[in-house]
């Protein structure tokens, strides 16, 4: 989509004429663009965030932006186009395996930056640059971009006037410019100004779809006992509406095959089955036939569920009372038999060598399973992350070398949590909103700077709206308001 975009502007750019003293700065081909921009499209491209609705939402966004950004680059006569803020998600590629940055659990950053460049050639070195990305490969393409300008052009050398001279003039300075760049970030109140006019309009018009939302759900866990019913991606309201009435009218077709949901939480995904939380998944591209089959299957899956709560209750015995919990990466799915493979796997090599822990040694903390991990760690959150196959004399060592600051990092993690959830509803009822959430990429100390932030401005344009604490400005489909959690003020 982006790509082929590039593709069209490129070919425009090779067209239409550039003025002779420019051919310094706009030297760069589109081909060469193209090629030299082959990294940054492989690390976010929104086909790779398949699993990741909002970093692809917000990775196709900025793609569209850039584009237009190196589009007004190209037009005759431009003489500098506004800075423009821009947020992509990376994905951690080969060409990106050297940054130490800290990764999403996702498997990607984030990554913000400021274009402020006047030629396509330096907006591809700084994108490339701001996302950690290679650019060796640009030093050949400047090189011999430059030599036929050497050959058959003037160079261009800008004369630098006297402050004077604008002012008698009337011509813009340069420099002065330059220097509004660096304060071009749309502040809080100027973007809600510009944006809350299309966000009331659009939540005014699902607020329907939200009233018949709650309906349909409210229904269907009354009328067969379902504990709860979520959604593993960032659906619309009106496409959530259409999921439950498919289910209720499965279950007027057939409600036999309901009886085995009681108790369950259903959590609309991209394929069925029951993941490692118990949760009965059920695929959107699914036909009533294969949702009945699986409703069907619950028996069988609940007596892998009990085994596996028997699997992390016994390793609990075995290291001295942590607790082995499951934490999903955002998008992605863990079906029950595979993370029942994986705590019998870790329990038999736990049962090979028995360790000397105290039964309650570690009790308190948690503990996950990690297939992809070679060795041990402890999260920023407060939980080790064990590999499966591990080396349990290793393992032993390090929970009993890391426990105190284990116990310090869970104890922090609580705390911000009680803060944050204090301030989340300080604000909802404060600032009158209709509702406020983050991000799951938004950290909580993040969050309670935002929400700190709101409150003291007291933004008067929020009220009545639902809000989204991210890394970037958007307006939802359904109005929802997506706010940068460093926002300007």
């Amino acid at each position: 989509m982006s790509v082929n975009s590039l593709l069209r502007w490129t070919i425009r750019l090779e067209r239409k004429p550039v003025a002779t003293h420019l051919v310094l700065r706009r030297a760069l081909s589109g081909a060469e663009a193209v090629n030299a921009l082959r990294p940054f499209y492989f690390a976010v491209h929104p086909d790779f965030f398949g699993q990741h609705p909002r970093e692809r939402e917000v990775n196709e966004n900025s793609l569209k932006r850039l584009n237009g950004y190196l589009e007004n680059l190209q037009r005759p006569g431009s003489r500098s186009v506004q800075p423009m803020k821009l947020t992509f998600f990376v994905r951690n590629t080969k060409e990106s395996m050297h940054v130490q940055e800290e990764l999403l659990t996702s498997g990607f950053r984030s990554v913000s930056f400021i274009l402020r460049t006047s030629d396509v050639l330096s907006t591809v070195k700084n994108v490339l640059k701001s996302c950690n990305l290679p650019v060796e490969h640009m030093e050949q393409m400047e090189a011999s971009s430059r030599r036929p300008a050497e050959e058959h052009a003037t160079i261009y050398r800008p004369i630098k006037w006297d402050k004077s001279y604008y002012a008698f003039t009337g011509f813009r300075d340069p420099e002065e410019e330059l220097q509004q760049a660096h304060r071009v970030e749309p502040t809080l109140d100027l973007w809600l100004r510009n944006n809350e006019p299309e966000a009331t309009k659009k939540l005014s018009a699902s607020l329907p779809r939200r009233t018949e939302l709650k309906r349909l759900k409210k229904d269907l866990c009354i009328k067969f006992n379902v504990a709860d019913i979520r959604w593993q991606r960032s659906w619309g309201v009106a496409h959530r509406c259409c999921q439950l009435q498919s289910l209720s009218r499965l279950s007027q077709q057939n409600p036999e095959a309901m009886i085995n949901l009681q108790g369950h939480t259903v959590v609309f995904s991209d394929h069925s089955g029951m993941n490692a939380y118990g949760y009965v998944m059920l695929g959107t591209t699914d036909v009533h036939h294969q949702w009945a089959k699986l409703f069907q299957q619950l028996p069988v899956y609940r007596s892998l569920q009990q085994q596996s709560e028997w699997l992390k209750e016994r390793i609990s015995l075995l290291l001295g009372g942590i607790q082995v919990v499951h934490m999903e990466p955002v998008g992605l799915v863990q079906p029950i038999h595979e993370h029942y493979i994986t705590l019998n796997t870790f329990h038999k090599g736990l049962m090979s060598r028995r360790l000397r822990l105290h039964p309650r040694g570690l009790q308190g903390l948690t503990m996950t399973l990690d297939s992809d991990s070679s060795s041990c760690r402890l999260h920023e959150l407060g939980h080790f992350v064990v590999p499966v196959n591990c080396d349990m004399l290793q393992l032993q060592a390090f929970l009993l070398n890391h426990s105190t600051q284990a116990r310090l990092k869970t104890q922090r993690r609580i705390q911000l949590q009680v803060e944050e959830d204090a301030l989340v509803k300080e604000c909802v009822h404060s600032l009158s909103l209709r509702g406020l959430t983050k991000e799951p990429s938004v950290s909580s100390g993040h969050m309670i700077q935002c929400c700190r932030r709101l409150l003291d401005a007291r933004q008067p344009l929020l009220q009545g709206l639902h809000i989204c604490v991210s890394h970037f400005y958007s307006v939802m489909q359904d109005g929802d308001l997506c706010l940068p959690w460093d926002w300007k003020s």
